[in-house]
């Protein structure tokens, strides 16, 4: 019998659609997982029963190995733990699931081999292990998979990175199984992101991009929802007019067919009855959380992080809500209905832009600090197909960094200058119509306060600086001689004395 082209341990749902998809495109696997039961009962499933796939079950990491050609190549759909906090003092603890597997797999494999990490790991553990892996003579790659059930079953969007000589060995397999765009649907979603952990940093910012388009998605809903009275029917066909045009994307699709079905238990709407209170897996949390160490503003999936945890302090919220006011009179609405909902459009269009401008500045940060060489256009179109962002809209952005690959902010580009500057006014009307109306829109109204931001030559952080130097002589520069040499005040002494 002729050996496999890839393994694949992890046979959860995510495993078993990406062996499918694979197999479909011609590649034969082996699959193993830990619990083997878990491997019978896929065997037996009716996606593969019967229908003489070529697929190889395996009870054994060794039995995998043993059945790969050269260079084997092995891929692991494991549940990820959190990042090492301080990987130079526990290089690999022995409790990590994927560092147990990788250590295993070092003592079955050869050099010249590869492993393959698709889970939703930290990029910091990739970096260290593709580091680890390379000096035992073995090849390593992090890539990130977007698209959930559907996507890895179908075509997910994929963003490798790792040891680069590691790509010529994959790159048929994953631009084989992922997700097409183009005219003549010939364009993969997938391609080499950029070194160590480049990939995985990537799919981070990806689902940090994702948890802003949700909020913002979900404030606008709430808005119509609450300034306007619109109905579930009215919902539906807002969203489905919105997806023909500059917001066509998967999530703008979805969200207009989850207001077209009822429950079956009470007859109303089923978004209405779930209830509000939301769930993260903590990608969002992780881009946020670099964000701060790089120092740059990602407010927008900040915001959305939060807006996930306020969410889940539903018996706070219930008993403040009897106890906390809000506005004293709140007008009813009494303008033009369908002028107000074209408003909220393009609040929702140019927050989008100001939150997928910050994901690339971060990514543009991460990369000056890592050393990786990212290619900003070519990432847009990774996610055209496939993943959960994937939007018409993302082909503006591959065209901005093909006019300027060192594009410094979104908000440059003169398309998307164009599309904010148009924005503005709907959006400022907007935002004063959420807080007169005592409607949380933290997500559209951080956006337009960055937008505020980053367009003035002049913020008050001279006061702050001010301040900082009064306090704690953390010093200052002056206006006059911005490159010169720092300078510190004795405030106290020079201080006007209150009478």
């Amino acid at each position: 019998m002729s050996k496999c082209t890839i393994g694949l341990m992890g046979l959860a749902v995510m495993g078993q659609n990406l062996v499918l998809n694979m197999e479909d495109h011609g590649f034969r696997v082996a699959v193993f997982n830990r619990t083997t039961s878990k491997i019978d009962d896929f065997m037996n499933s009716p996606e593969v029963a019967g229908k003489n796939r070529q697929i190889v079950p395996c009870y054994s990491l060794k039995e995998l190995v043993e059945n790969l050609e050269r260079p084997r190549k092995v891929m692991l759909m494991i549940q990820s733990k959190d990042p090492v906090p301080a990987p130079e003092v526990a290089l690999y603890p022995k409790n990590a699931a994927v560092d147990a597997v990788i250590e295993e797999l070092l003592t079955l494999l050869e050099p010249g081999d590869i492993i393959i990490d698709g889970g939703n790991t930290h990029y910091k553990d990739t970096e260290r292990r593709t580091k680890y892996v390379e000096s035992k003579g073995l090849l390593y790659i992090g890539t990130g998979v977007s698209g959930g059930e559907e996507g890895a079953r179908k075509g997910p969007s994929m963003m490798p990175g790792g040891s680069p000589e590691a790509w010529p060995a994959v790159k048929e397999i994953f631009q084989a199984i992922s997700a097409k765009v183009g005219a003549n649907h010939d364009i993969p979603c997938a391609d080499w992101v950029g070194a160590r952990g480049a990939g995985h940093y990537v799919k981070m910012v990806h689902n940090g991009i994702e948890y802003g388009d949700m909020q913002l998605i979900c404030e606008a809903y709430w808005l119509l929802k609450h300034i306007l009275g619109l109905t579930n029917d009215e919902l539906y066909d807002v969203f489905a007019e919105w997806n023909k045009g500059e917001l066509d994307s998967y999530l703008i699709e979805i969200t207009r067919d989850i207001f077209s079905v009822k429950d079956e238990k009470t007859g109303n709407g089923l978004v209405d009855m779930i209830l509000d209170t939301a769930g993260a897996k903590g990608t969002g949390k992780w881009m946020s959380q670099l964000a701060l160490d790089l120092g740059v503003p990602s407010t927008l999936v900040t915001e959305a992080v939060y807006a996930r945890s306020l969410s889940a302090l539903k018996d706070s919220r219930v008993e403040a809500s009897k106890i906390l006011p809000g506005p004293k009179e709140i007008p009813a609405f009494t303008g033009d209905k369908k002028a107000f909902i074209e408003a909220v459009r393009k609040a929702l269009y140019a927050s989008k832009i100001c939150s997928y401008a910050q994901g690339y500045v971060q990514m543009r940060h991460a990369a000056q600090a890592e050393g990786w060489e990212l290619n900003y256009g070519q990432i847009a179109l990774l996610w055209r197909g496939g993943c959960i962002i994937r939007a018409v809209f993302l082909q503006r952005i591959k065209d901005a960094f093909d006019k300027n690959p060192n594009l410094d902010n979104l908000l440059l580009d003169e398309y998307f200058r164009q599309q904010v500057t148009d924005a503005q006014e709907a959006w400022r009307e907007v935002v004063t119509a959420a807080i007169t109306h005592g409607i949380p829109a933290p997500g559209i109204t951080g956006a337009l306060a960055y937008y505020d931001g980053f367009r003035s030559a002049n913020l008050p952080a001279n006061l702050l600086q001010a301040q900082r130097d009064y306090f704690g002589a953390h010093t200052y520069r002056r206006t006059d001689d911005p490159a010169g040499e720092v300078c510190h005040t004795e405030w106290i002494q020079l201080r006007k004395k209150p009478e």
